[in-house]
């Protein structure tokens, strides 16, 4: 009789998110606020921001308003012009995100794992916009860190990793942008993406929603509950 091979799965340590359109469903809405917020200029410069922003998901948006207008416009804004487009853009989409729906699944799930494991959101919304919008949708209970910019997604993770003691390759990374995806591999984290506006590289798990995100942790990772 031929021996059987087993994978060998890892004991699971911890989870780090990123939040627009992996925890909650506002990529839309994010996507939207560049085109409001630069409808003064035609459509042509609109459809370019917007893919810019599409590429770039899990960027500062001080970074892409930035890029926008030194690189696009070729009009570079001083400190107090980009403070004051970046102020703008966050009145265009701060309460529409705070009252957005859940991804499908993600409530239930965070629910699920409540207590079991360090649980962390990585953002690239300026930290304290981001802390404040899941302080009012009541959802600060289930993290132990809520991080965002204008530090980059893998010094955090890096920076989580030794405060917490944690294996690189026993945490998974759940994302929606090649952001999230490079700062997985960048830092040795596994990596699964949720469905949204890009594409990840062939062989990348990807699921449509965080319905099914607790199977497809279990079919690789021993999850001790």
């Amino acid at each position: 009789m031929k021996n059987k091979r087993y994978k060998i799965r890892k004991t699971l340590q911890a989870l780090f998110f990123d939040f627009d359109g992996v925890i909650v469903d506002s990529s839309t809405i994010k996507t939207d606020g560049y085109r409001i917020l630069f409808n003064q200029y035609d459509d042509e410069f609109i459809n370019k921001i917007v893919k810019y922003h599409q590429r770039h998901g899990g960027i500062s948006r001080v970074d892409k308003i930035r890029y926008a207008h030194h690189h696009m416009l070729e009009s570079p804004l001083t400190d107090d012009e980009l403070s004051y487009w970046s102020e703008k853009y966050s009145k265009l989409v701060l309460e529409k995100v705070i009252n957005t729906d859940w991804i499908a699944g993600a409530e239930n799930f965070l629910k699920s794992i409540h207590g079991s494991m360090p649980v962390f959101v990585i953002s690239g919304t300026p930290e304290d916009e981001l802390r404040y919008i899941i302080k009012q949708r009541k959802m600060e209970v289930y993290f132990q860190e809520i991080l965002g910019s204008p530090v980059q997604k893998p010094a955090h993770i890096r920076n989580l990793l030794k405060a917490y003691s944690l294996t690189p390759e026993q945490c998974i990374f759940i994302g929606d942008a090649l952001t999230d995806y490079n700062a997985a591999r960048e830092t040795g984290l596994d990596f699964i993406g949720i469905k949204g506006e890009v594409d990840f590289p062939s062989g990348t798990a990807v699921l449509p929603n965080c319905r099914e995100l607790q199977e497809e942790i279990k079919n690789n990772f021993i999850w001790q509950e």
